[in-house]
């Protein structure tokens, strides 16, 4: 799985280099690349009478975007990675964040506003997540356990350079635990065969809106929602969904302010509604040739 991560960076660098050398002019790319660290602390004198614990939280995140288009055909790509951890007194460290988004998407214009495309995207995290308790902690997650891998193979309603939907009938897609003893700790093995590493679903239905959106100078917002539908397993409660959100607002040309929901249903997880939500306070960089929205 490690392999497939790098070979995923090695062909969107491979590409990227031949196309501009198969054509000098490099204006047929928009890139933006941000990231920053975001770092939360509080502490309180051993006679403080409201309430509280001494903690510590530091988060990181890189996210890129390179877009190319030129006469019919487009190829967007886009990276996102999150990593953060938190620490209150006398407890062990735990992750508040982690994920490993990767999507490449090449089109081809069919009519104004539409294209026929095929995409691969990879999901996973970068370090064991635990299930605590009282006294002891049990692992229940780690890199490419699970790890998804899906691909698409449909048409896209693309208006502008902002809003963007998929809509994919066939969307073979890849579920990896390569751990085989990782069901001992978690007995539904996120949907893989008990002893198997991968599960594969091959006739499936795959709707995805994303939508990147410069509210103001200094605010932006950007809200993804993404729906699976095995056909073989088709039923209401088997349908997977997933809302990402996340605004930001810049202070200043360092500082920023973020707000991150993610709301996930995968009966193959848990049969009830996950959510996570995160408020953080941060330094930060923004790169871009996106032109900017007036």
């Amino acid at each position: 799985m490690r392999r497939l991560f790098t070979l995923f960076f090695l062909a969107i660098l491979a590409g990227q280099v031949q196309a501009q050398e198969a054509a000098k002019d490099t204006t047929y790319w928009l890139k933006e690349i941000s990231g920053g660290v975001n770092f939360n602390q509080a502490s309180f004198s051993s006679n403080w009478k409201g309430g509280g614990v001494n903690s510590i939280a530091v988060g990181t995140y890189l996210f890129g975007r390179a877009n190319y288009k030129k006469e019919k055909w487009t190829w967007d790509n886009t990276m996102e990675l999150m990593y953060g951890i938190v620490k209150n007194q006398d407890e062990d460290g735990r992750k508040s964040n982690d994920r490993i988004y990767l999507d490449s998407k090449v089109g081809y214009s069919i009519a104004p506003k539409w294209n026929v495309y095929f995409s691969t995207n990879f999901l996973s995290q970068f370090a064991p997540g635990y299930e605590f308790g009282d006294t002891d902690k049990t692992l229940i997650s780690k890199f490419a356990n699970p790890a998804y891998l899906t691909t698409g193979l449909g048409f896209e309603y693309k208006p502008n350079d902002e809003f963007s939907l998929r809509l994919s009938p066939f969307s073979p897609r890849f579920t990896f635990v390569t751990d085989t003893d990782l069901y001992l700790t978690v007995p539904e093995n996120y949907g893989v065969p008990i002893g198997d590493k991968v599960r594969t679903e091959w006739l499936a239905f795959n709707l995805m809106a994303d939508w990147n959106k410069q509210l103001a100078e200094n605010l932006s917002l950007l809200v993804r929602y993404q729906m699976y539908a095995n056909y073989e397993t088709l039923a209401f409660d088997t349908i997977d969904h997933r809302l990402d959100v996340a605004l930001t607002a810049k202070v200043s040309n360092l500082i920023n302010v973020s707000l991150t929901s993610l709301t996930i249903y995968d009966i193959d997880q848990d049969d009830k509604i996950q959510f996570s939500q995160g408020l953080a306070l941060g330094i930060s960089f923004k790169r871009t040739t996106f032109p900017e929205e007036k």
